[in-house]
């Protein structure tokens, strides 16, 4: 089976329950032979069909639309001039997001760009790392890195023996936005697979401890194998689904939440979500998001800082899901804290971080100390 018809596959089988980057990594593991070159050229195929998918051509076959959807991607990439900004902004987004977030030129091209693909180092191995990975550019933070290059990170010698994560820029700046102290006890609500637990752990100096949790064993699995290869053990993995019972008694000096979302922040980079995502999606989401902050808020110490993030840029999922926070507990304060890509300006106690403006996913973040 050539590339293009195993891209055509993947394009066929996808689905709102069966996701494209799930179909295509579920794929690419059963066909460890391939070689990487095909591999990477069937995942950009694959991501540029549903980049682009609102310029194909319905009456043409699978393999013939992915061939123009690579085709418009280079040409977007070196001639984005050509592309109207208006046909840019309504194509690139489903009719409806228009109503849940503003949809402007530069979001939209931030939309149709490849996305870049970021890394946080360990400090001590950066000089290493430019070595080895010559097409590394220094990013915003002090231990992020763009890289450039087309190469499968996961299988680098220096990934697999924890001297560098692969996380997006925007997820490190809520890292940074927390600041954790050493000495200080975090709760890191919804860990997923353990990204921001493993930030969080960097910037103590591995120092004290963090409660990491998530309602999925999995995840909590994956979050046990990567802490482990991070060299990070100043955490505990701990199941929690969501509910009013918190999984210790701890009472914190952080708690972040970084909540389930409709994800629509990632949409450059996770293209296919476009066409899946709806508007019940955001408003079901909203008001999980909300239960979640009630349900985290109290095990916080008098003092202790709540960090509520979302890598989606709807309305209903951030600042109305903020301002209902801040209106229903009298006993926090909303909390102004330093945006990361722009550390002059003041503080705020709410931030959208554009992809158009970081060069990473979407991400709203918001902030409160409890009195």
């Amino acid at each position: 089976m050539s590339p293009l018809q195993l891209a055509a596959r993947i394009v066929e089988r996808s689905s709102p329950e069966n996701p494209a980057d799930l179909v295509l990594r579920q794929t690419l593991f059963r066909r460890r032979s391939l070689p990487p070159s095909d591999a990477a050229w069937v995942s950009r195929a694959v991501f540029s069909f549903f980049r682009w998918q609102r310029w194909l051509a319905d009456d043409l076959p699978i393999e013939a639309r992915i061939e123009d959807g690579l085709r418009l991607a280079a040409r977007f990439a070196s001639r984005p001039e050509e592309f109207p900004e208006a046909e840019l902004v309504q194509r690139c987004v489903p009719d409806w997001a228009a109503a849940h977030l503003p949809v402007g030129a530069d979001f939209a091209k931030s939309l149709q760009a490849e996305p870049v693909l970021w890394l946080r180092s360990r400090p001590e191995f950066t000089e290493e790392l430019f070595r080895r990975l010559p097409t590394l550019e220094p990013g915003p933070f002090a231990d992020s890195y763009r890289y450039l290059g087309r190469e499968d990170l996961f299988h680098d010698r220096g990934f697999q023996a924890g001297q560098f994560e692969i996380q997006d820029i925007a997820s490190q700046a809520v890292g940074r936005i927390c600041a954790p102290r050493p000495g200080e006890v975090w709760w890191d609500a919804c860990a997923g697979e353990g990204g921001k637990t493993l930030h969080l752990s960097a910037l103590m100096g591995g120092k004290s401890l963090i409660w990491a949790s998530d309602r999925a064993a999995w995840r909590l699995d994956r979050l046990r194998q990567r802490a482990a290869r991070a060299k990070c053990f100043n955490y505990r993995a701990v199941a929690w689904d969501g509910s009013e019972r918190p999984p210790t008694k701890t009472r914190f000096d952080g708690v972040l939440l970084d909540a389930p979302c409709s994800g629509l922040g990632t949409w450059g980079r996770n293209p296919h979500a476009r066409w899946t995502t709806s508007v019940r999606d955001v408003e079901e989401l909203a008001a999980i998001q909300a239960r979640l902050l009630r349900h985290v808020a109290d095990s916080l110490k008098p003092g202790g800082r709540l960090i509520y993030a979302v890598c989606t840029l709807s309305h209903a999922e951030t600042t109305a899901v903020a301002d209902a926070f801040t209106e229903e507990r009298s006993d926090f304060d909303t909390l102004a804290v330093v945006n990361p890509f722009q550390p002059d300006d003041p503080p705020v106690t709410q931030m959208h971080l554009w992809p158009q403006d970081t060069g990473g996913n979407g991400m709203f973040v918001a902030a409160w100390r409890r009195l």
